[in-house]
């Protein structure tokens, strides 16, 4: 398994068909308010990925079984296998508050095929670098509540509830 960084526009396009969308359908199978909407998701999203990957702090890195290229960044290789992905955004500290700078993993998925393979710790670890290396001193995320494997398999890793975050409906409020 090899571990690229998300670059290369044809790239952008294969990871939102072959993970990100079927980690949203995870999702919506097991969390009572995650809905995707009724459009072109792929159409949708690519512009919004390309953006995200224009920004300093932003990374996603994929998981790529049976890697079809050598390099830095996955360039679409047709017969890649995208096994997962993490995607990261660095959180910087205003002067004003006292805590580190946090890596925030805004995402992070494994296909079936490869769960239980240890490819979620080193989804994990890749961030945990990532964090040193850009002078972050925590990783943090967010887990949806009806999500129980995940909550499971991030406080097996030391993950702590330090906030809650609530919400309600504009019109409810």
């Amino acid at each position: 398994m090899e571990l690229r960084r998300l670059g290369a526009d044809d790239a952008v396009r294969r990871f939102v068909r072959q993970l990100w969308l079927p980690y949203h359908r995870d999702l919506e199978a097991i969390v009572d308010d995650h809905a995707l909407a009724e459009d072109d998701l792929v159409a949708e999203e690519v512009p919004f990925r390309r953006e995200r990957l224009a920004t300093d702090g932003h990374r996603t890195w994929l998981a790529v079984d049976d890697p079809g290229a050598d390099g830095p960044e996955t360039d679409g290789a047709e017969n890649d296998v995208l096994a997962g992905f993490v995607a990261t955004d660095v959180d910087e500290c205003p002067s004003v508050f006292d805590r580190p700078d946090r890596l925030v993993v805004g995402d992070i998925y494994v296909r079936e095929p490869y769960r239980g393979t240890g490819l979620a710790d080193d989804l994990l670890e890749r961030a945990a670098e990532r964090a040193r290396a850009v002078g972050c001193g925590e990783l943090a995320l967010e887990v949806d509540v009806d999500n129980e494997r995940a909550i499971a398999f991030y406080e097996k890793r030391g993950f702590e509830t330090v906030r809650r975050r609530m919400a309600v409906a504009v019109e409810d409020a």
